[in-house]
């Protein structure tokens, strides 16, 4: 057989020049691998696993995110120790509620968005530039939301420029909002919010933003059936990454069983606890 001219040859596409964005050129040249163009079998919608609570805190010189490890499909709990909280590059993380085989792969994607991005411009985008990214990435998932399949993610990074943490939240259009203080979502995001008004105030240490991150997670576990708390006995923790001026970093589990300790001692009223 023989082979033709071409052969061992990338394809003109990836040889001509385009958009800095990854998602554009996939949707250009393969837009059946892109999560929101994927056809799904007709009827109504159907059970999926689902990804419950983020919590987002700021402190002073940057900010925490914060997932418990729970993913429910209906009444049943799918997953008692899946990992929402992702790193999105080096100064921003991105945390999951929603449908989670598509939230996962909509990060991985968004992952990738930004690291092509960086190797064709140069540079970083700045974090307002990749809140946006992320908008335009969920809106197009929008006719898949319709039929029960959203994401509905929680962003947050260290802004180089301004020299502080910032937090950007998003609604099934795609909407982009940034947040004061602290935020949360997913379905118990409503207990967490309500916590971290109690618990947060200006000029948060880092080890005190990750308490009330853990304590926020907690409390939604306490009223939202569908939220994992700390699980002592299986030793499962919520996730919690950190990021600030030396980038992201996530928490080593022995660290987190110091930070529920903590919590728990103070909800049980000793003293040395988180409260």
């Amino acid at each position: 057989m023989s082979l033709g001219p071409d052969a061992g040859r990338l394809p003109a596409a990836f040889l001509a020049a385009g958009s800095s964005s990854f998602t554009e050129f996939v949707g250009a040249h393969a837009p059946h691998l892109l999560p929101s163009r994927r056809p799904l079998p007709p009827g109504g919608a159907f059970e999926a696993p689902h990804g419950t609570t983020i919590a987002a805190v700021t402190f002073d010189g940057g900010v925490v995110m914060a997932g418990d490890r729970r993913a429910t499909m209906g009444n049943i709990i799918a997953n008692r120790d899946m990992e929402k909280v992702f790193a999105a590059d080096e100064y921003s993380a991105v945390g999951i509620a929603g449908t989670a085989g598509i939230a996962i792969e909509l990060v991985k994607l968004f992952q990738v968005e930004l690291e092509h991005y960086e190797k064709i411009e140069g540079t970083l985008l700045s974090l307002e530039g990749k809140a946006n990214r992320l908008a335009s990435m969920i809106r197009a998932n929008l006719a898949m939301a319709m039929q029960g399949l959203s994401v509905v993610p929680l962003f947050a990074g260290y802004d180089l420029d301004r020299g502080q943490g910032r937090i950007f939240s998003y609604d099934v259009t795609g909407g982009c909002y940034e947040e004061k203080d602290h935020h949360s979502v997913g379905s118990g995001s409503l207990f967490a919010r309500g916590a971290m008004k109690k618990t947060w105030r200006p000029g948060l240490s880092a080890d005190e933003g990750i308490a009330v991150a853990v304590e926020a997670i907690y409390d939604a576990a306490d009223d939202d059936s569908a939220t994992g708390g700390p699980d002592v006995g299986r030793r499962i923790w919520p996730s919690v990454a950190v990021v600030d001026l030396d980038g992201v970093r996530f928490l080593h589990h022995d660290a987190l069983q110091v930070v529920v300790e903590q919590v728990i001692s103070g909800r049980n009223g000793n003293p040395g606890g988180a409260r």
